[in-house]
Parts: structure tokens; sequence; C-alpha cells
């Protein structure tokens, strides 16, 4: 068995405080003490004197700033905001009532404004009709999810009917554009033809021309001979 050399805890305890410094009871300050009114002033003084005569100045390096201009759909909206004139959200003006053509007693309504307002109310209750099945389909419960695919089926059929349309369309202005292309080329056939035409017709109004004038001379001949005849008789 060693014996126990190691000093007793109480001495250790008692001579390490004495070694440690005592605690400062005063608050924690900045080392640094906030500085005077003079002291600001000096140091805005010389960051002052860096910086450039106008801080709007750019470095001459540098391309000119271009402000970029709005588009007359941010324009509008500017406006807008400016006036302080709030959104009108969605425009009603195709869910409501298509109105009568207006007119008097004296000067009624022609018939091609009835028939263009008769066709503008088909086209709103098509389209009405189509809104108000989709919006039925959307709202069909969870449960039931024929009402989502009424409307997938719908939104397909519209697709299919858009591509028919635009087809349409431009069958149409390739048939435009041939019957152009065979217009040219039949006026680029003729075009000899109708030239000797014009030449030959200019010609020919100008004999006419000819032949009135010789006539009109001829006329005025007769009547003159006619009145020295008709004086040389009285003698």
């Amino acid at each position: 068995m060693f014996p126990n050399t190691s000093p007793p805890l109480a001495s250790f305890s008692t001579s390490t405080t004495a070694l440690l410094p005592a605690a400062n009871p005063q608050p924690y300050t900045d080392i640094d003490p906030e500085p005077t009114a003079a002291q600001r002033a000096a140091a805005q003084a010389l960051i002052d004197a860096e910086l450039p005569p106008s801080r709007e100045e750019t470095h001459p390096s540098l391309p000119p700033l271009e402000l970029p201009e709005p588009s007359p759909l941010i324009a509008t909206e500017y406006a807008r905001l400016e006036a302080q004139i709030p959104i009108s959200g969605i425009d009603t003006s195709r869910y409501e009532a298509l109105s009568t053509p207006t007119g008097t007693p004296s000067a009624p309504p022609s018939l091609g404004a009835w028939k263009q307002t008769l066709a503008q109310a088909y086209t709103s209750q098509t389209y009405l009709t189509s809104r108000l099945s989709t919006l039925q389909s959307l709202d069909a419960p969870p449960d039931n999810p024929k009402g989502k695919e009424e409307w997938l089926a719908s939104n397909a059929h519209l697709v299919t009917i858009l591509g028919s349309l635009e087809k349409e369309l431009q069958d149409t202005k390739e048939n435009i554009d041939r019957v152009v292309l065979e217009r040219q080329a039949a006026q680029e056939a003729v075009k000899g033809e109708i030239a000797a035409l014009q030449k030959s017709w200019r010609e020919g109004v100008g004999r006419v021309l000819e032949v009135e004038v010789a006539a009109e001379g001829l006329r005025g001949q007769i009547l003159e001979e006619r009145r020295r005849g008709g004086m040389g008789g009285g003698v």
C-alpha cells in the first residue's frame, strides 16, 4: 500500500482561490468612448474629402444610364395608379344582356343592325352556356370524379374545334395566295396583248379626233362658200 501523499481538498481549494483575481463588480463598458460632436464632424469632413464633388456623377468608362420605356399597357397601369383609380377586375360586359338597336319613329333601326344584335346574342348565349357547364363540372363533389372528366372532355372538344378552325383559316390563306399568283400569271401572260390593244385604241381615238377636226374645217368652208354665194346673188 502506498501512503496517501496528496494534500487535503480543503487546503487545495483555499490556495486556488487565493491565486484567482478578484471579480470586477463594475458593469461592462465599450473600449472606445462615444465620439463627441467635434470628432464626428472631423470624421465626416474626411469622408467628404474623399468623395467626388457630385455623387450623381458616374465613372467616365460607364455607359450612360438609359431609362426603360414602359409598354402602353404598363403606362396605362401607371396612369391608373397615379389617379388612384381602383382596378376594375373582371369585365362583366359579356355577361350583361344586349340592348336592342336604337332608332327613331321616322328612322327605325335597319335589318342589318337587328341581324348583328341577334348574332351577338347567339354568341353570348353559347359562351354563357359553356361557362355554366364548366362551372357545374368543377363544382362537382370530390367523390364524383365525373365532373372533372367532363371538364377535361369539354376542353379537349374545344381544342379540336380550335384546331379545325385554324386549319380552315390556313387553307383559306393558301387559297387566297394561290388565286393572287394565278391572277399575276394571267396578267403577265396577256401583258403584251393588253399593251397592243391600248396602243391601237389610242391611235384609233387620235384618228377619230383628226376626222372630226377635218370635218369641222370642211363644214366651215362650206358655210363660207354659201355665204359668199348668197352675197353675190344679191348683187
